[in-house]
């Protein structure tokens, strides 16, 4: 998988990412690691940062239900409406996939 289809990879799962859920960056690596040969929360959060404008970036968050750098409040608001639950200033175990 060239690094452009791994982007689009990428961001295809963010799309697929119900409203109400979220996804950790190391759980979308995850879940492409066999098909692209890669393995990286890194890798995905840098995608997310120079091309998740797109699809609903706010369901993709660090370990733990860390919200998007840079990004939290419009993050945790767009959550919020979609019924997100938090746990102080995380999301909720029981809201990541």
């Amino acid at each position: 998988m060239t690094p452009e289809e791994y982007t689009e990879a990428v961001l295809r799962m963010v799309e697929r990412i119900p409203s109400g859920r979220v996804m950790t960056y190391g759980a979308i690596a995850d879940a492409l690691a066999d098909e692209s040969g890669r393995n990286s929360a890194r890798r995905v959060g840098t995608i997310m940062a120079r091309h998740g404008g797109g699809v609903p970036w706010h369901r993709v968050v660090g370990a733990g239900g860390r919200l998007p750098p840079g990004h939290e409040n419009e993050a945790r608001r767009r959550l919020t409406a979609e019924g997100v639950p938090f746990r102080g200033d995380r999301v909720a175990p029981s809201a990541i996939n």
